[in-house]
């Protein structure tokens, strides 16, 4: 007959690891919820529809100017990547940022959300112009325009 010791040798170490996974991705789902909240509220969106689940995508297709119905389109395996890519993208546009800015969003949330957030960015509208991606204009920015027809007045 085999003895078997019945002690629990491994636990801890599963617990250690478990938790040295958790605590982590906790801290980044803590970073990219307060960035999103902040991008939420730029838009003038209750900040706290970031922490809803289902809510938090018909808050974003509202800010980038899409139908409520596409919410379903999330729910669909495959469909679901392409659409929700294309929403990023679109907040991203809303933002007048570019197409890198949205590869940023989707790999590393926890760090272009916050800047989205805290940032400079402008909420411009729904696409900004359907994703022209048009940056506000400084009005002390000089320009090469000249009219013929109404010279400029020194």
């Amino acid at each position: 007959m085999e003895n078997y010791d019945s002690s629990p040798v491994g636990v801890g170490a599963v617990l250690a690891i478990i938790s040295a996974m958790i605590i982590p991705i906790c801290i980044i789902a803590v970073i990219t919820i307060i960035g999103k909240w902040k991008v939420y509220e730029k838009a003038g969106k209750p900040g706290w529809a970031a922490l809803i689940p289902i809510y938090t995508w018909i808050v974003m297709l509202e800010i980038v100017g899409k139908p409520l119905w596409w919410v379903i389109l999330f729910f669909i395996p495959c469909v679901n990547i392409i659409f929700i890519i294309w929403t990023v993208n679109l907040l991203s546009k809303s933002y007048g940022q570019s197409e890198g800015f949205t590869v940023g969003l989707i790999l590393l949330p926890f760090v272009f959300y916050p800047i989205l957030g805290f940032g400079d960015s402008k909420y411009l509208g729904p696409s900004a112009a359907e994703a022209g991606g048009l940056k506000p204009r400084d009005p002390f920015a000089p320009t090469n325009y000249q009219d013929p027809t109404n010279p400029p007045q020194v």
